[in-house]
């Protein structure tokens, strides 16, 4: 089993120069058997140039597999960061555990959200890439991708300042004192989540590999990844709690809260509907519509470059894994439907009998004992593609 990030560090050692004794140059071969030599070698150079020329791009490594490494994180073992991100890691050790459990739940979130589409958030074991080629296009997917990871290291690392897990930040300095609502005057009290730590540790992480860039790409990675810091900022909670006789609130003391990172999720998968397809000026400074009478975009749209491809086959170039296999609604007219879903191929039924615990009850004292019932029901499966048709697409 290769060691996490051991083919990249492997690629980026320098090669040593060694002095080599040197010798008189061979004669140069002449007659009949020296052009047929001197042919050979061309000809083995045109070949390798050519599969040179053939072999796939490289798809860059990503800050995300930090989720897949768990409480094994390791600086400079983590492929894919910069130099920046690598020296964030190695001063903040105890950050780099919140962003790998941010990165776990946002996947996590992702996954959720699109479960029930064609694209699923589908991510490759013992892959640094996270999610493979799908995320090479600047397409909605990848909006969304990086919007909802940017989202999930300011959530974590907000949560784990407020909980005490983190030495360089606490709870929000800035809430002190008295202030009002629409209910009235209250004091700030408890442990606020300190959502400004959280926002400028993601900002300073995540955005610093594609401030390296000065490409188009990286210019939609950035606007996407703020859409994501600023959304969970939009559903911090306002906490209270009442003082006075009975309950009767003539005092409140009130803190902000993060809500369920589930509402950050929902509302980004909203933005995912609407995106707002885009072109980078010609100064690589900014955004315009992709076509005119589109709308211009703002700054709590997803943007995106490239239409997507439609999911439905196994495309190995377009990073899509195909919907065969999936499970469908047979009755559903929406994106989890059969007929949507399988891309017109149809699907295969297959009856299932399901075990589940039903009709618990509590004894005295203390256990509760379920009976087991069955349930038999139909599962229905997209077809694969002919095998012509998936050919063409690989």
């Amino acid at each position: 089993m290769l060691r996490p990030g051991g083919a990249e560090e492997a690629a980026q050692l320098p090669f040593r120069s060694v002095r080599a004794p040197v010798s008189a140059p061979a004669p140069r071969p002449t007659g009949p058997d020296g052009s047929r030599a001197s042919a050979r070698l061309s000809l083995a150079c045109l070949l390798l140039l050519l599969l040179l020329l053939t072999l796939p791009a490289r798809v860059d490594t990503s800050w995300w597999y930090i989720g897949a490494l768990g409480a094994r994180v390791i600086c400079d073992n983590i492929p894919g960061l910069v130099s920046r991100q690598r020296q964030l890691c190695q001063r903040y050790p105890d950050i780099m555990r919140s962003v790998g459990e941010g990165a776990r739940e946002w996947i996590r979130e992702c996954q959720h959200q699109f479960r029930h589409h064609r694209w699923n958030c589908t991510t490759l074991d013992r892959d640094h890439t996270v999610f493979g080629r799908v995320m090479l296009r600047s397409s909605r997917e990848a909006a969304f991708v990086y919007a909802i990871s940017s989202a999930g290291v300011v959530h974590a690392i907000t949560r784990a300042c407020s909980q005490g897990e983190l030495s360089v930040c606490s709870c929000d300095p800035y809430t002190r004192g008295r202030h009002h609502d629409q209910r009235g005057d209250f004091d700030w009290g408890g442990c606020s989540d300190n959502i400004h730590y959280g926002v400028r540790f993601a900002k300073a992480f995540v955005d610093a590999k594609e401030k390296r860039l000065k490409d188009a790409r990286a210019l939609m990675n950035l606007h996407n990844n703020r859409c994501g810091r600023t959304a969970v900022r939009r559903f911090l909670k306002l906490e209270c709690k009442c003082h006075g006789v009975s309950g009767s609130c003539t005092l409140r003391t009130c803190w902000r809260a993060l809500s369920d990172f589930r509402r950050t999720g929902d509302y980004l998968r909203r933005r995912y509907d609407g995106a707002v397809q885009v072109t980078a000026t010609q100064d690589g400074a900014n955004f315009t519509a992709a076509r005119q009478g589109y709308r211009r975009a703002t700054r709590t749209d997803l943007v995106y470059f490239d239409n997507s491809p439609d999911y439905c086959v196994l495309d190995k170039a377009a990073g899509s894994l195909g919907t065969a296999g999936r499970v469908c609604s047979k009755t559903s007219k929406g994106t989890d439907g059969c007929e949507i879903m399988c891309c017109g191929r149809g699907y295969d039924t297959t009856r299932v009998t399901r075990v589940t615990q039903c009709e618990c009850k509590f004894h005295w004292c203390c256990a509760v004992r379920c009976k087991e019932c069955r349930n038999t029901v139909d599962v229905h499966t997209c077809k694969a593609p002919k095998k012509a048709e998936w050919l063409d697409q690989t």
